[in-house]
């Protein structure tokens, strides 16, 4: 500020022609133009970095690369489920499947969502029993991720296809939870449809 202010006093209207060029090239009005410039290409970079950063994410879930159906959104959640189910030996109690969408509560695109409750195993310690379920998985394909804070004992693991969270059941600590998502690429539009699970514990039980 005081360089701006210093310019502004400078700058007086009957300073024409060599006077003018004189105050043009004074070094403290020199370093202020430069300084100004700098500024502004800075800002505008900085404004266009966000803006693209904003509109890719935007475009990544409002138009996904491979859109797929409900099927397919179902298929998808349900083997992901299936393969953990089998690999970590889980005694599926019940099971719920259904579409979430990836916007806000009601606009594609959705991906698919499965509750699952399962049994522990008589005297297994949760401490013990879901590091050991996380293992298992990760020597198969998934990779682990931050466990979540705001559940017991909770593991987070990833494939391609969907992200599984699986922790102690707080209510009943018998009980253990999975959760399950698949990838936000079902464009069909459910806006007007009703929210509802499909049963889907018969095909989640363990062979």
């Amino acid at each position: 500020m005081p360089l701006i202010a210093s310019a502004a006093a400078n700058r007086r209207p009957g300073d024409h022609g060599a006077n003018r060029g004189e105050w043009l090239r004074s070094t403290p009005v020199r370093a202020l133009i430069a300084a100004a410039l700098t500024a502004s290409l800075l800002l505008g970079g900085a404004f266009l970095a966000v803006d693209r950063l904003h509109t890719t994410s935007g475009d990544v879930v409002d138009h996904p690369a491979h859109p797929v159906g409900d099927d397919q959104s179902q298929a998808q959640v349900v083997e992901s489920a299936q393969q953990i189910v089998a690999l970590a030996g889980l005694r599926t109690a019940s099971a719920g499947y259904t579409l979430m969408s990836c916007k806000n509560r009601d606009e594609p695109p959705y991906q698919g969502a499965i509750y699952l409750t399962f049994a522990l195993p008589a005297g297994a310690r949760p401490e013990a029993f879901f590091p050991t379920v996380a293992a298992t998985l990760a020597a198969h394909g998934w990779t682990r991720g931050l466990p979540p804070n705001d559940h017991a004992f909770a593991e987070s693991l990833t494939t391609d296809a969907a992200t599984a969270i699986v922790y102690l059941q707080n209510e009943e600590p018998s009980l253990g939870v999975l959760r399950v998502y698949g990838q936000c690429r079902d464009m069909t539009d459910h806006r007007r449809d009703a929210t509802a699970w499909v049963d889907v514990t018969d095909p989640l039980r363990a062979p």
